[in-house]
């Protein structure tokens, strides 16, 4: 029997929040203001940064249904709040917000409700095949994708103008241009930050890694392949510029570590395209640096096989504790899906839409993006990337997975480990963990 509950999260913490629970009553603890009082309310769990001006679009739009929208957390903390609601099988709102590769996990549970039945598939013309494979299972479509993370190299124009460099293409070129950067007393030329698992799985990915094989229809068995050439390649390779101080190794997301990126300690930022919108919303330094950026495409290991890889991006799911799963339903696939809420989030940089009517749009694909100095980034770098991007297969236990690694990288950046010594332990420690909690690993 497979152990559940766990194979989520490391800790599943309890709440005093009672932001859940839509069961038969109309939830009233809304953070926004219902515009029609008298029609159906669905509870919505959500963390964009637009998400009020999202809801009030919906609701000024429905008279049918009525969008009661809070803020549970970003990320983490509230999918901690929503283990805990599947564990008592109380406290879930009617739709949540969930990255994609947190999905399987709750799907396990089944703690999500699958959308074709109700008319999930109608949609997915509007989105590429990767975008959809990472809310499918099979037939089944377990969420409505909404932004997502096609990752390119952002740049400091500056820094590669004073030391006569362009931007890499594969990244051998990359570690060429770290060393002569670093000989001429320029600065890091990265970094490898133990904090953003995500990244180095997508470049372990991007290298020919797959680190899992699962599908829904068959819960018992998965296949893990952690300690595989690829794998070991990536983490040597970063290990080996972080110990030759070529690229930093601090932790991302810090006050720090973006006043860094953004003040000229790092040469280039491997980042997603929602990159823009997090250094401008930090107020650090925002204003003078950010007409020093551009952006170009991610480098690849083998250029004659380029592969597109995505980091983070997420998209809206019904709970299984829904008291109406067709309206709920309804509401995944309608929030965020109008043309004022797409334009609103993507020129205020807060995501990179999936939607193929915005990404094919002539103002989004022209559009001169302010923070890379007026760069056609859409055109030149994002939107192809997106449109190669051909979807993961997550695991399980996402969490649990992301933390091992992240400590596997921290042992690499103390000199404790090699590269292909920490893919071997970690692929032991997931198998030995899944085998923990009921799998059979192929």
């Amino acid at each position: 029997m497979l152990c559940l509950t766990v194979a989520l999260t490391t800790a599943a913490c309890g709440s005093d929040d009672d932001s859940g629970g839509n069961t038969a009553a109309k939830p009233t603890n809304c953070t926004n203001k219902v515009v029609h009082e008298e029609a159906p309310r669905v509870l919505v769990w959500a963390w964009y940064p637009n998400m009020a001006k999202v809801v009030d679009n919906f609701n000024n739009q429905h008279t049918d249904v009525q969008v009661c929208w809070t803020n549970a957390g970003q990320g983490q903390p509230e999918y901690e709040k929503f283990q805990t609601a599947i564990s008592a099988k109380k406290g879930a709102p009617d739709v949540i917000m969930l990255e994609a590769d947190q999905l399987v996990g709750f799907e396990i549970q089944d703690a999500l409700v699958d959308l074709a039945p109700f008319g999930a598939n109608d949609v997915k013309k509007n989105f590429s095949e990767g975008a959809w494979k990472d809310v499918s299972q099979g037939d089944a479509v377990y969420a409505i994708p909404v932004d997502g993370g096609p990752m390119a190299l952002i740049y400091r124009t500056d820094v590669f103008d004073k030391y006569q460099i362009k931007p890499p293409k594969t990244w051998d070129e990359y570690a060429a241009s770290a060393a002569k950067v670093k000989a001429a007393g320029g600065p890091v030329f990265g970094d490898f930050g133990s904090n953003v698992p995500a990244v180095t799985t997508a470049l372990m990915i991007q290298k020919g890694a797959v680190p899992f094989v699962y599908d829904l229809a068959d819960k018992q068995n998965i296949t893990i392949k952690l300690d595989d050439q690829a794998t070991k390649d990536v983490l040597t390779y970063w290990g080996e510029l972080a110990a030759k101080g070529l690229v930093g190794k601090e932790d991302q997301f810090t006050t720090d570590y973006i006043a860094g990126m953004v003040g000229g300690k790092y040469a280039t930022y491997v980042s997603a395209a929602w990159a823009p919108g997090y250094l401008t919303g930090s107020g650090v330094g925002a204003g003078k640096d950010k007409g020093k950026f551009a952006v170009a495409p991610l480098p690849q290991w083998d250029p004659a096989n380029p592969v597109s890889v995505n980091w983070g991006g997420s998209a809206f799911a019904v709970t299984s504790q829904a008291a109406d799963k067709a309206l709920a339903a309804k509401v995944a696939m309608g929030i965020y899906a109008d043309e004022a809420s797409l334009t609103d989030g993507w020129k205020t940089q807060t995501i990179f839409p999936l939607n193929q009517g915005v990404l094919t749009s002539d103002e989004f694909v022209n559009a001169k993006v302010d923070f890379f100095n007026g760069q056609t980034a859409n055109k030149d770098i994002y939107i192809p990337a997106e449109n190669a991007y051909k979807g993961a297969v997550y695991s399980p236990f996402t969490v649990f997975y992301y933390a091992q690694l992240q400590a596997q990288i921290v042992k690499i950046l103390g000199g404790k480990t090699s590269g292909a010594q920490a893919a071997t332990d970690l692929h032991n420690q997931i198998v030995e963990y899944a085998k923990s909690q009921g799998f059979t690993v192929k």
